[in-house]
């Protein structure tokens, strides 16, 4: 969720112990004082007792299902690392104050995590980048491994592209699965946390029907092998 998205609200009919959210803070709210804001203001739209926060274009919370406490996220911002780092403390002091679980970031190279670290700042516990077999981003992946930091992959369904010869023949080697699960199921066999999206109940739960089997090594490697770039 996000407040630029429209859609940081408790209602939804699910049980909050069920859930881990996700909800950012866009980059016009980066600096010490917009930022603090922004998280108090998604912890009162959500309706809980605390959230989290990440640097960088957006800042995800994730909440602690047991204490009701928030990850903030924050993605790529304008205006340098001065400004980077004033939006990645805020939160910081949210989750000293017990507001927030942990701090994560969002599309953040290895340079931006590395001003963190000199900083003497709290590693993100996240990097959420667009991750899928056109887009690899294989040096920042490396990088986060190195560091313990959880890679996120969003976009991980290749918009576009889901009809790809060899998305299609993987497809057609593994029984019962369609293009969405595969390009899932790779990525979490890449050891990545995917972030599919649907407004499709439907979808939603196929898109989650992904535990039951395996990409073979040969397949996994010619899923590799479609490598564009960032841009995929």
């Amino acid at each position: 969720s996000a407040r630029l998205y429209k859609n940081d609200v408790r209602p939804s009919g699910v049980d909050r112990s069920d859930i881990f959210i996700t909800s950012k803070v866009w980059m016009q709210d980066f600096g010490t004082k917009k930022t603090k804001a922004a998280v108090a203001d998604s912890i009162k739209n959500l309706g809980f007792g605390s959230c989290s926060s990440r640097p960088q274009e957006l800042v995800s919370l994730l909440f602690d299902p047991e204490h009701a406490t928030v990850t903030f996220t924050l993605r790529t911002a304008h205006g340098g690392k001065a400004v980077l780092l004033a939006a990645y403390k805020a939160p910081l002091d949210a989750k000293a104050a017990g507001q927030i679980r942990s701090v994560g970031v969002s599309n953040y190279s290895g340079k931006h995590i590395e001003e963190i670290r000199q900083e003497g700042l709290e590693m993100p516990v996240a990097n959420q980048i667009e991750l899928h077999p056109f887009s690899q981003q294989r040096e920042i992946v490396d990088y986060d491994r190195k560091h313990g930091i959880v890679v996120q992959a969003y976009s991980p369904l290749v918009r576009g592209a889901m009809d790809d010869p060899v998305i299609t023949q993987v497809v057609s080697n593994t029984c019962n699965k369609d293009s969405a699960q595969i390009v899932i199921r790779w990525s979490m066999q890449k050891g990545y946390v995917p972030l599919p999206k649907s407004s499709q109940p439907s979808r939603i739960i196929s898109n989650g029907q992904v535990y039951n089997f395996n990409i073979v090594p040969e397949d996994m490697a010619k899923l590799d092998s479609l490598e564009r770039g960032s841009r995929g």
